[in-house]
């Protein structure tokens, strides 16, 4: 599996690129702004862009959505189920503040919790992790998880915003994310790289 990792717009969110090295099938996840850099990744290493698979819906996570979307006609938008009022809202989702011009999306497929996708030969696992958002969910694909706006390195996600909840956050980190092996990768929306085992033992949030 190849996993890059790229800041895009205004707020430099991590964007991931994921790959599977034997199909060259893959996902981004999260495309903040279009970043031309990546789209040449994915153009000169012969990638097919299956998906685009959003943690959340706030615009700072969403604002190159629709430009990796005309590029590759065949590639599908994915969130949560529960994330489609503010994905399609921007007064909900702050894309004007966050990208400076309203972004408002219908994704093509909605997940609920466990449920799974194959990408190549590549198996993901969707986990819905509500308290940054109503509907925000995470992705594990084997050892690593990627946790959107929910878990950072020692910190959380903002639970100020229209559907957060700090009390939910807290469950949804406890209750599910924290049942992961120690050893799984947190590859998160903002910040650098951790561990469960790290944030169970270190995060003063939880």
């Amino acid at each position: 599996m190849i996993i890059e990792k790229y800041l895009t717009g205004l707020l430099q969110v991590n964007t991931y690129l994921v790959v599977d090295e034997v199909t060259k099938k893959g996902f981004l996840v999260d495309p903040g702004g279009f970043s031309k850099k990546i789209a040449d990744e994915i153009y000169e290493k012969g990638y097919t862009l299956e998906y685009i698979i959003l943690t959340h819906g706030h615009g700072d996570h969403i604002g190159g959505v629709e430009e990796f979307a005309k590029l590759h006609e065949n590639t599908k938008i994915i969130s949560s189920e529960l994330e489609k009022e503010m994905l399609s809202n921007a007064t909900l989702n702050f894309s004007r503040e966050t990208c400076g011009r309203i972004v408002e999306i219908k994704p093509d497929i909605t997940v609920n919790e466990n449920d799974t996708l194959t990408v190549g030969n590549l198996e993901l696992k969707f986990i819905i992790t509500p308290g940054h958002t109503t509907g925000g969910m995470s992705i594990l694909i084997g050892k690593f998880l990627f946790s959107g706006d929910t878990l950072f390195q020692q910190s959380i996600g903002r639970t100020d915003f229209p559907g957060g909840s700090f009390d939910e956050i807290k469950a949804s980190i406890r209750n599910k994310l924290f049942l992961l092996p120690e050893d799984t990768q947190v590859l998160p929306g903002h910040m650098g790289p951790t561990t469960i085992g790290f944030e169970m033992r270190n995060n003063p949030f939880v």
